[in-house]
């Protein structure tokens, strides 16, 4: 902790609630946010980890429109998805809120009144598109175009997510409308507008004094603060329906911004997790606020939420905003709508139990000051190479060595040799350097010298050779198991920012989880005569088949989007008797609920007019239970019984599949009687 601080409030970026996780999300900012906290709270330090799930704003809107769902639904679907997927994957908030909680409306629409009672805003009449086919004022993100820089013809109004050149409206050429896809026309509007360019002074001041932080954060600031005419006024409100109402009357109809709305979830968050306590969080001076976010989001972080925050005038700055670049996968930059990703949930179904080998690849390779590639190879070769041939080798080693000539238990050693003293010195050494690597916030780095520990053990080991020791050099294989034994013990410690579930189960098998930060300085970790557990393969091998089955599944998706018309698979013809076989009836969703340990499975329960019955369906990852229960369905009740993860299934419901990949469901257009043929 810096002196002049007693406490850190660490928030990571809110994620848009339109879609899952991928790989690029977590090595943005979740896992190296993550990394920073558990590092801290090892240490004993006072620190608070605040998230949640961006709820307004044009995606969430855009998804609601191409599904035909509200965007209540979509919001719904995909905080529960990723809430859960965070868990699984082990990045451990304090509190995961969302922007829709009642709590972050009040929040944001306080602040937005503070800010328009002080006289900041200015009521700003100016031109806007409109789509007269939607009859709708267009946001930045209604409206995409040609990019003025680069050429993309897909540039959004706001910003150019091929070059990264952040955009008005008005600079886009030949814009068309994401709604209708027609040509906007220009209508007059009026919003409130934060005057940045009254606080181009004081945000000079601000990051001038920054002078710890990345280079790439601090050169898109500082090109942002001095191009053209400097900040410019910047509207806080919207013509929209879905986000925070604009709490002043005059205003009706409009919602806040979403970058005015969305960085106040930080503090709604807060608010929500410690009501009592939230203000010494965000409004004392001896508080050190960092937000982890990804490059995309550096401006709103380190200038509009800093200026919003001193407009208002109670609230700490950020102290530092380490952004990271971003991941691109197998040589392409990844895109959710071409779904060129690797999604976090599936991986977690892929590859069971093995977060910490994807965590690992990604820490790795994080892009912390330039753009990085994931590949699968590269994955398979780190997990392999590393985690199992160095530093779950020397673990093994070591444990069951100890098991075999001392029956588990600690040996104590009457002397040492300098081999033994120099290893435990190197291994500290390492251990400091990483610990100043995470405090610069130097990750990669930070995990080489983790890892460098289990080299020194696995080396010291390797060169020691306890197992060819004979009966009359007792002594000296006590001095090497205990030293390697106290090695072992470091890493239970240092690996837990890092690999969590590693940690545990090393703990585990020690029998040590009082071990800590503090026990570092001490030479000793684990004492003569511990007995420890059973040791366990902390890491199997990873084989080219599953690398293989993850590179054809991309594969797949490429060869998908690549072509123009899709290729329709032969289908046999049916003769009306084969269709008549088939016993197609109405039947209405009552229940459902998620399967467990299966993110894609529903089980629900029907009423078909004469029964109830469960059927089992693969559809959790486009529908909460909640927003189906009632529904009608098309089912197909003469199928054959069959059972799913211990579940007998009796039918299927009809889906129709979008050309997103989205499940559709096919039923009545009005409500009809449960057990109605279809024919």
């Amino acid at each position: 902790m810096h002196k002049e601080f007693e406490r850190t409030l660490v928030t990571a970026a809110l994620p848009y609630a339109n879609g899952p996780l991928h790989i690029g999300h977590i090595a943005g900012c979740y896992l190296p946010a993550d990394i920073y906290v558990r590092f801290l709270r090892l240490k004993g330090e006072d620190v608070v980890f605040i998230c949640g799930s961006d709820e307004h704003g044009v995606p969430i809107t855009l998804q609601a429109k191409k599904e035909g769902v509200s965007p209540r639904q979509i919001v719904d679907r995909y905080h529960e998805l990723m809430k859960q997927t965070f868990r699984d994957f082990g990045i451990h908030f304090d509190i995961y809120s969302r922007t829709t909680h009642p709590g972050h409306y009040q929040t944001a629409s306080e602040f937005f009144k503070v800010l328009n009672d002080k006289g900041i805003f200015q009521i700003i009449e100016t031109e806007q598109y409109y789509d007269e086919e939607a009859c709708q004022f267009l946001a930045d993100r209604y409206i995409a175009g040609e990019c003025p820089k680069c050429g993309n013809p897909d540039a959004y109004g706001d910003q150019c997510e091929k070059c990264g050149t952040s955009l008005s409206p008005m600079e886009l050429k030949n814009p068309r409308s994401l709604l209708s896809g027609k040509p906007p026309v220009l209508r007059k509007t009026k919003n409130w507008y934060l005057p940045l360019n009254l606080f181009q002074k004081d945000i000079e001041q601000y990051i001038n004094t920054r002078k710890n932080w990345k280079p790439n954060v601090m050169g898109q600031c500082k090109s942002w603060l001095e191009m053209g005419d400097g900040l410019q006024p910047r509207a806080m409100t919207r013509d929209l329906e879905w986000g925070v109402p604009v709490p002043l009357e005059e205003a009706k109809g409009k919602v806040l911004y979403v970058w005015f709305d969305a960085p106040i979830g930080y503090i709604s968050a807060t608010k929500e997790l410690m009501p009592e306590r939230w203000k010494t969080y965000w409004q004392d001076k001896k508080t050190r606020l960092i937000h982890f976010i990804g490059k995309d989001n550096i401006v709103f972080h380190c200038i509009i939420f800093p200026a919003m925050l001193m407009a208002h005038g109670n609230f700490i700055l950020p102290d530092n905003v380490p952004a990271n670049e971003f991941l691109n996968l197998e040589g392409q930059k990844i895109s959710t709508s071409r779904r060129w990703a690797v999604w976090v949930h599936e991986y977690l179904e892929d590859f069971p139990g093995m977060q910490d080998s994807l965590r690992y690849a990604l820490c790795t390779n994080m892009p912390e000051t330039k753009d990085n590639d994931f590949t699968w190879k590269e994955f398979q070769l780190r997990h392999n190479s590393e985690l199992v041939a160095i530093l779950g080798n020397f673990v093994h080693r070591t444990l069951v060595l100890t098991h075999k000539f001392f029956n588990g238990q600690v040996p104590n050693p009457s002397s040492f040799i300098k081999e033994d003293l120099h290893a435990l010195s190197e291994c500290k050494a390492a251990i400091r350097e990483m610990a100043g690597c995470i405090e610069e916030f130097h990750f990669r780095d930070a995990i080489q010298k983790m890892m460098q520990v289990a080299r020194i053990g696995n080396k010291y080991l390797a060169d020691m050779e306890p197992w060819k020791l004979g009966d009359t050099q007792e002594e000296r294989k006590k001095a090497i198991l205990y030293t390697s034994v106290q090695i072992t013990a470091m890493l239970s410690v240092v690996c837990e920012p890092f690999l969590p579930f590693t940690s545990e189960k090393l703990k585990n098998m020690l029998a040590c989880h009082h071990l800590g930060w503090n026990n570092l300085e001490h030479d000793h970790l684990i004492p003569p005569g511990h007995k420890f557990g059973k040791p366990e393969i902390l890491f199997r091998k990873i084989e080219d088949l599953e690398v293989e089955n993850q590179i054809k599944k991309l594969n797949e998706v490429k060869n998908k989007s690549t072509t123009s018309e899709p290729e329709e698979k032969p289908v046999n013809e049916i003769s009306y008797d084969d269709f008549s076989r088939l016993r197609l009836i109405v039947a209405t969703i009552e229940q459902a609920e998620k399967v467990a340990g299966a993110d894609k499975l529903l089980r629900l329960t029907l009423n078909d007019g004469k029964e109830k019955r469960t059927v089992v369906s693969g559809i959790a990852l486009h529908y909460t239970p909640e927003e189906i229960i009632g529904k009608q369905v098309l089912l197909l009740a003469n199928l054959a019984p069959k059972k799913l993860r211990g579940i007998e299934s009796k039918g299927m419901i009809l889906m129709a599949e979008n050309s997103d990949g989205k499940l559709i469901f096919v039923a009545p257009e009005t409500k009809t009687q449960n057990g109605a043929p279809v024919k």
